[in-house]
């Protein structure tokens, strides 16, 4: 297939102008041909292809650099370094109210959008019915745009743009804005649109969005490309790194050097930190635990989503299990989960020792479980189910 988008290597910095010499000193470079010595890059060394009949999302937080990404591509701004090649006619939405006049109506905007866009005065009177049934915001289109709410102004960029079926789609941030009816006219248009070969770059904070629409994904994090590849890979892993932000799940070890100690904790005979299975694994989860006092230790195991919330957790003690001597000093508990359901997503699986009493935690150790697949589902854990006919 044709590349329809290719980055190499694009960097994009802005010179820093926080007071009025620092401003004149960086005209003055603009106008040498220089480049500013102080300067924030914005993004450096992106570098990807974008495939006809490919739909690729872009994720990131704010500030990533991901809206400055989608004005390069668009030809709103240009690169500092590296090449930008666009082959194809691009449909852009991207700063609410970009290309409209807030001073004339809808109708004139719409055939001075399309003008621009270069379609006859035919083409224009054509599709002009179209595009105000598709908008569908009523009377107001013959108010000035400076009249119309965002979700209105959306309305009529979208319509404009689903008139004229570019090649390429390029959406900032679009169904976020406006009411649940329309966002879902969006969708379905969006979804027809490359079931007939069209080319689609998303930008979107929505990772159901994203997963919807697009079958690959970008992750874009301080200005460099974090990851790239299959949407739910991408998406999910973005998604476990903002759950592992919102919380510290770094337990403290050894709160007794006296006490007992987790020396070996492995999952289905691996005692890697990281991870990674299907989805419906079985996992045997295998402790040893070092007993200074030869005490007979008990053990705690926990699940936890990344974010810190508690799944599901059980102790020896409270189901009666009894160890395995494995020398003078040190007992082991192995436990098995069969199938367990876990949606995709990165889950943290920790191993408490106990005392004999298993009232006192002493040391923990954890590992990351990383469950992949397919799944929109929401949540943690998939419960059976099927629908019912009425």
């Amino acid at each position: 297939m044709s590349a329809l988008i290719e980055l190499d290597a694009v960097g994009k910095a802005y010179p820093k102008v926080h007071r009025r010499a620092d401003r004149f000193r960086a005209l003055l470079a603009l106008l040498r041909g220089k480049r500013q010595p102080a300067a924030v890059n914005v993004l450096s060394d992106i570098s990807f292809s974008v495939e006809r009949g490919v739909s690729l999302g872009l994720v990131g937080e704010n500030g990533a650099g991901k809206s400055t990404l989608l004005k390069i591509i668009t030809g709103v701004l240009s690169p500092t370094s590296g090449t930008v090649k666009v082959d194809g006619r691009v449909g852009a939405l991207l700063e609410l109210g970009a290309g409209f006049h807030p001073e004339i109506s809808g109708r004139e905007n719409i055939r001075l959008a399309a003008a621009l866009m270069g379609l006859s005065s035919r083409e224009i009177a054509a599709k002009t019915p179209e595009i105000i049934e598709f908008a569908d915001i009523g009377d107001y289109i013959d108010e000035p745009i400076k009249h119309y709410s965002t979700g209105m102004v959306v309305r009529l960029g979208f319509a404009l743009i689903a008139a004229t079926k570019p090649d390429v789609l390029i959406t900032d941030e679009v169904l976020a804005v406006g009411d649940e009816t329309f966002q879902k006219k969006c969708v379905r248009w969006i979804e027809d649109y490359l079931a007939q070969g069209g080319t689609l770059l998303l930008v979107s904070h929505s990772m159901y969005h994203i997963q919807q629409l697009c079958k690959r994904a970008c992750w874009i994090k301080n200005g460099r490309i974090e990851q790239m590849g299959d949407v739910y890979d991408v998406t999910q892993a973005y998604l476990a790194y903002h759950e592992q932000k919102s919380a510290d799940l770094s337990a403290p070890k050894n709160l007794d050097p006296l006490g007992y100690e987790v020396t070996r904790f492995e999952i289905n005979g691996d005692a890697n930190a990281h991870q990674q299975f299907e989805q419906r694994p079985t996992l045997a989860l295998r402790v040893d635990i070092r007993a200074p006092d030869r005490r007979r230790p008990n053990v705690a195991f926990g699940v936890l989503r990344a974010d810190g919330t508690p799944i599901y957790g059980t102790t020896s003690e409270m189901e009666s299990v009894p160890p395995t001597c494995v020398d003078a000093e040190t007992w082991s508990y192995t436990l098995e989960l069969s199938e367990i359901d876990l949606l995709p997503g990165t889950y943290h699986f920790r191993a408490h020792a106990m005392d004999p009493e298993g009232l006192r935690i002493f040391d923990t150790v954890a590992r990351t479980v990383v469950i992949r697949g397919r799944s929109r589902e929401f949540g943690m854990v998939r419960l059976a189910h099927r629908w019912l006919k009425p």
